[in-house]
């Protein structure tokens, strides 16, 4: 499906493309736009709040950007098995140059030490690594019905005990609005806020690249889809990229991806408001995913101290099923 750009983009891209910028190899990919303005870029990520990041429209050049569209999986392709094991509405793909000529030109360019240059420009994290892997990345996509709580990552790449510093998402949606849900929402404290600090619609090729600490909450919410957009998806590609070394205070020892269920909704949950019969729904709902998360979370843990007790080969069988269950591809 085609999106047009705007014929001002169009034009300063010309203007850009004349420039010393467009000597840049992988300036094919990304829009000339980005180059040219990477320190203003960068001035947006450090000063974000709730924490660093940036929004950036046009990031990709948009012929290349309907190209990843056009060789986007199908959703039966990926896997939607969850963290628990459990198939849903979210369906992954890692092994991303095998998708097509374009998803292989994104592999080749985002590994260039050049192409990882800019974005450590524009974050001011220097000598990033890409993960050869994908782990946790490549391309998603989520239907309707679906959410991603409010959580921070993983904060070492499970293999190489590389920092996880960045994440860099590129939306592929050409029809989509702020009320069907699916935004990126950033927040302060899911423990104590109900609602984000940031929502950002994903909308076609829009990039979000945001840093990965132990404060940067990050989900999407509820996906509602009208009747008669049902057939639609939330597409992205995730890359997430590393450091060898991090700032002492930003360390933490390893964990894993730390979900918080969403807070209800105070204005609405109060002394004296008359439940709808969505209200009940939605209270349902919040229990529902909070009985599954503690299951999940007491099966992990009896899992774990069995693996103990059966000792060196019992933990090892439990850490490959677990890798295989969170990472398979």
């Amino acid at each position: 499906m085609e999106v047009p750009l705007p014929r001002d983009i169009m034009n300063r891209r010309e203007a850009v493309a004349a420039s010393s910028l467009s000597r840049v190899e992988f300036t094919g990919m990304l829009n000339p736009l980005v180059l040219q303005e990477r320190a203003s870029l960068r001035e947006r990520f450090t000063q974000a709040k709730p924490f660093r990041h940036v929004v950036i429209d046009d990031f990709l050049d948009a012929d290349f950007a309907r190209r990843l569209l056009a060789e986007f999986p199908s959703f039966e392709q990926g896997n939607s098995a969850g963290d628990d094991g459990r198939h849903g509405g979210k369906s992954t793909v890692e092994r991303v140059r095998a998708l097509g000529p374009a998803y292989a030109e994104l592999d080749t360019t985002i590994r260039r030490r050049d192409f990882l240059d800019v974005v450590g420009e524009i974050t001011g994290i220097e000598h990033l690594l890409y993960d050869p892997f994908y782990l946790g990345g490549g391309t998603h996509e989520n239907r309707h019905g679906q959410t991603l709580h409010a959580h921070i990552d993983f904060n070492y790449h499970p293999s190489e005990r590389w920092h996880r510093r960045l994440n860099l998402i590129v939306y592929l949606n050409p029809r989509w609005e702020a009320e069907w849900g699916g935004n990126i929402e950033f927040f302060r404290d899911p423990y104590e806020d109900g609602y984000p600090a940031v929502s950002v619609v994903p909308t076609f090729n829009r990039c979000v690249i945001f840093e990965t600490t132990e404060n940067s909450w990050h989900g999407f919410d509820k996906i509602r889809l009208p009747a008669d957009s049902a057939q639609l998806s939330r597409k992205s590609v995730a890359l997430y990229f590393y450091t060898k070394t991090r700032p002492a205070h930003e360390i933490a020892g390893r964990h894993t991806t730390h979900y918080v269920n969403r807070q209800l909704d105070e204005q609405r949950f109060r002394a004296g408001h008359v439940l709808s019969d969505a209200d009940i729904a939605e209270l349902r709902e919040a229990v529902g995913n909070r009985d599954n998360q503690l299951r999940y979370l007491y099966q992990e843990n009896a899992r774990l101290l069995q693996a103990t007790d059966a000792g060196a080969w019992g933990m090892l069988s439990y850490l490959l099923k677990r890798f295989y269950v969170r990472y398979k591809r």
